[in-house]
């Protein structure tokens, strides 16, 4: 039986894959895993509402209380669960992916994403719901409930705190018995605007004389990012913070930076973000129109606050996905890199277990742990304002702080990645590889969690060393599979 939980939580095209059933399924276990009182927060998606309603019954059915934030991003969830004292989060969000599909994944009563066991838990629960449903005949444990329901306008701050029972019926709360087992937190996204923003100006800092351009990708940073923003004295231009539940990082956002960049130079524009669908993540755009990723971000985060004496243990923590060029730029700031697997939950286990503040991807999935308990969009980009504000220098300055270096990866298909991972001979390529690059770049040979492949990566200040090196190597991995 195929497992439901993925790197962050359950996830799939929304309504076949990832149905209503299963939403109520895991509203039922979150109370008896996390406890009673659960805040569920969500994007822009069309089939929100009724995973919503989903979660909803499961939650009030079992004894829960469930807590509307509405539409609004994944970080802000986080926060809200420590600040409403719920027992644990619920965000019901497919992030970056297209419309058509849609997630669920969890916090804990801290805000941070679950351990293992506690997830254990949850699959536990969907494993025993489909089981159940083959032993009762039934083609799929899998079904389509109900029509697809209206969200919210566009530009409506909070109106999407409304929410759609009517595949339980005409009011849920009369159909669980539980008058009081459900609220709309009509200030939520007021609570999580405040809580940026104070994290921001408590420095002293405004953003008076600054244009900026922020891209929400249709996606749920639709009205905190730009309100965050202007509240600050920016001087803001908003492209794609409207949404119809269909567009959702639809050229837009994090993923498609050309019409941002495009913008902020018809607009002679100090600086652009773009976030992804549940604005977890941001990347940057420089006034020249160049991207600025989360390694760029976390670099010039990490300088900043080692200058200020608040980078703990003066190291960070990134992945084995981090450009070479971030490792060496921050090494010869007297910065150590923690690099983990990759995974924003691999980051945080590292942060936490050696008791590091910054931590981040080049996705942009920034963890700025003395804010918020996970990777946080907004909170991302006013730190990397901050660290602007502080030094007096453009964005563009900021980012020479590191070169890119030229990065080579081919996905090799494969029938056994163990063997590889076991073979001498590739082991010995690898090092002659390395010793070939000596300390002008790295090579990264992994098999994929996920999918039949072996992956290749090589970096080097030489582009056309990386191509030909991954090249070598990959051919070496297709010659010792088919053997």
């Amino acid at each position: 039986m195929p497992r439901y939980f993925g790197t962050d939580g359950v996830r799939g095209v929304a309504l076949s894959e990832l149905t209503v059933q299963m939403a109520e399924t895991l509203g039922r276990a979150a109370v008896h895993i996390l406890g009673s009182r659960l805040l569920i927060g969500r994007d822009t998606r069309s089939s929100g509402t009724q995973l919503q309603a989903g979660l909803i019954a499961g939650i009030t059915a079992a004894g829960g209380e469930a807590l509307l934030a509405g539409v609004i991003p994944t970080p802000a969830v986080a926060y809200l669960t420590r600040a409403y004292a719920a027992n644990g989060g619920v965000v019901i969000s497919a992030s970056h992916n297209p419309p058509e599909y849609n997630g669920i994944k969890f916090f804990d009563a801290q805000g941070f994403k679950l351990d293992e066991r506690s997830e254990q838990q949850f699959e536990d629960a969907l494993q025993a719901q489909a089981i159940a449903a083959w032993e009762a005949g039934e083609a799929s444990a899998i079904s389509v409930t109900g029509e697809a329901s209206v969200i919210s306008a566009p530009g409506e701050a909070c109106a999407a705190n409304t929410s759609d029972y009517s595949i339980y019926g005409e009011n849920l709360r009369t159909v669980t018995g539980a008058a009081t087992a459900v609220e709309d937190l009509s200030d939520a996204s007021e609570c999580y605007i405040q809580h940026a923003t104070q994290v921001f100006s408590s420095q002293g800092l405004d953003l008076v004389g600054l244009k900026i351009i922020v891209d929400c990708g249709h996606g749920a940073a639709f009205y905190t990012t730009p309100e965050a923003l202007r509240r600050l004295g920016a001087e803001l231009i908003c492209l794609n913070c409207d949404f119809d539940g269909t567009d959702i990082n639809v050229n837009s956002g994090s993923t498609h930076l050309e019409q941002l960049q495009a913008s902020v130079l018809a607009n002679a524009a100090d600086l652009g973000f773009a976030h992804d669908g549940d604005a977890d993540r941001v990347i940057a755009v420089d006034a020249q129109g160049n991207e600025v990723d989360g390694d760029f971000i976390e670099a010039i985060c990490a300088v900043d606050l080692k200058t200020q004496g608040k980078l703990a243990h003066n190291t960070v923590v990134s992945t084995v996905m981090a450009n070479f060029g971030f490792v060496k730029a921050l090494r010869e700031q007297g910065i150590e890199v923690a690099l983990t697997d990759v995974g924003d939950s691999k980051v945080l286990a590292a942060m936490l277990g050696g008791g590091f503040t910054l931590g981040g991807e080049q996705s942009g999935h920034l963890i700025f742990l003395e804010h918020n308990s996970t990777g946080d969009g907004l909170v991302s980009a006013l730190q990397l304002l901050a660290a602007m504000r502080r030094s007096g220098l453009a964005l563009h300055e900021l980012s020479q702080i590191m070169e890119k270096y030229p990065q080579e990866m081919i996905n090799v298909t494969v029938s056994d990645k163990l063997k590889l991972s076991n073979s001498e001979r590739l082991a010995a390529a690898l090092l002659a590889a390395e010793t070939e690059l000596g300390s002008e770049g790295r090579v990264l040979l992994r098999p994929s969690g996920t999918e039949p492949k072996f992956r290749v990566m090589v970096e080097a200040h030489d582009a056309l060393l990386a191509q030909r090196l991954a090249r070598q190597l990959a051919e070496l991995v297709a010659a010792i599979d088919s053997e």
